[in-house]
């Protein structure tokens, strides 16, 4: 059986997020596009939550991973507030979305790096619990 780390399938998704986009922004609008876009993101949404938690257990250990994956999670909902608050301002502002599809390809490309050079120090949490 084939094990890829957690930080790589999480910079894997990221990455289709960003090509997903991408086509989104830059192919023409119609019912298909649109149809074949929600689908996907919706495949892909909810895919780095057991990822992203498995991962902050290997970081940090597993003894604090509920109280650090909900400060993740949290973090990730205030973003999320903030994605659509956004959203609606740069609309009413300019009458476009285009800038916010930009900025959600943008950071679907800034996780994807920072997963990517992510330093996984899973094994060195093992050996200080093993001290302890």
């Amino acid at each position: 059986m084939v094990s890829i780390e957690k930080k790589t399938m999480l910079s894997l998704l990221y990455a289709l997020r960003a090509i997903i986009l991408s086509l989104f922004i830059f192919l023409p609008k119609s019912e298909l596009t649109v149809l074949l876009f929600a689908g996907s993101m919706g495949i892909l949404w909810l895919g780095t939550i057991p990822l992203t938690s498995g991962l902050v257990g290997d970081i940090f250990g597993v003894r604090y991973v509920s109280t650090l994956f909900g400060m993740v999670f949290f973090g990730h909902q205030v973003g999320a507030f903030c994605g659509a608050w956004l959203g609606g301002f740069v609309f009413d502002r300019t009458g476009s979305y285009d800038a916010v599809w930009l900025t959600a390809l943008g950071l679907s490309i800034v996780a994807m790096v920072i997963h990517l050079v992510l330093r996984d120090n899973s094994q060195g949490q093992q050996d200080r619990s093993r001290e302890h």
